[in-house]
């Protein structure tokens, strides 16, 4: 049976259509703008068809891309193993243990995960200059491990709770200690959950700018802030630019086409009810 293809589907679907493309054409013309030549890039309207050059890419990788690069795996990977090693024993006291303040535990969690960042960078910036620990890489991921911390421990603390009651419970009449609970039961059942906090955390710690920007300037500079670094004072190349943005987020691109069945089973299993 053929579908009718009425007013209001037809509406919709054009709607969507626009839609897309008004998101992903800034994302296109970065893209293009990476291999384009400088007046090519500043071309009004901009140029569809142009011939494209690996120049800006070559600068940009000369520029500090690598050193960046390194920094921003270091300091997310780090603070994102840290954070899920600390978030599953946490999460799973949470959900299996209850005690009289458990509800204000939670939302004291819940309260420092929507802290604003910029509320506390000039605290932190102090606190880390009498420290003498002024772009480290051990500061960053402390700081990082700190904020991706609470929306971990909620991702799998919800995983923990839909584990079905009947194999708790069943576990129990076994005689199931608590650390066999924790290890054979419970951690085999949450390795979607622990995925998809994983990808979370590396995401947002990959894309963290505020923070990276304020404490760091050499030694500690992540790809967020090497992106900036293509804008002086005293002029701005829009090729330039994109390239460098385009190398930062291509790591992280990639990372998140080749997670995105496990990202997407992680959230529709109850990640984030």
């Amino acid at each position: 049976m053929k579908r009718k293809w009425q007013l209001p589907h037809l509406l919709n679907s054009g709607a969507i259509y626009v839609y897309t493309l008004a998101v992903i054409s800034p994302l296109i013309l970065t893209v293009a703008n990476a291999f384009k030549t400088d007046v090519d890039s500043l071309s009004m309207p901009p140029k569809l068809i142009f011939k494209p050059t690996l120049t800006t890419l070559q600068g940009a990788l000369h520029s500090g891309y690598f050193d960046s690069l390194k920094n921003s795996l270091i300091i997310v990977l780090t603070s994102t193993c840290a954070a899920i090693l600390l978030a599953i024993p946490a999460a799973f006291g949470l959900a299996f243990f209850r005690y009289k303040r458990s509800k204000q535990t939670i939302f004291w969690i819940l309260s420092t995960a929507f802290m604003p960042s910029v509320g506390v960078v000039i605290p932190i910036y102090l606190v880390l200059n009498r420290l003498g620990m002024l772009d480290t890489r051990i500061s960053m991921i402390l700081i990082y491990t700190s904020m991706s911390l609470p929306l971990s421990v909620l991702i799998l603390r919800s995983f923990y709770l839909d584990i079905p009651s009947e194999i708790i419970e069943a576990a129990t009449v076994d005689g199931t200690s608590t650390r066999q609970m924790f290890l054979y039961v419970a951690g085999p059942l949450s390795i979607p959950g622990i995925t998809t906090a994983a990808v979370l955390a590396i995401i947002f710690a990959w894309n963290e700018f505020l923070f990276a920007l304020m404490l760091t300037s050499t030694n500690a500079q992540t790809l967020p802030v090497f992106i900036v670094s293509s804008i002086t004072s005293m002029s701005t190349s829009l090729s330039s630019f994109s390239a460098a943005a385009f190398l930062a987020a291509l790591p992280i691109v990639i990372l998140g086409w080749t997670a995105q069945k496990a990202l997407v089973e992680g959230l529709t299993m109850g990640a984030v009810k």
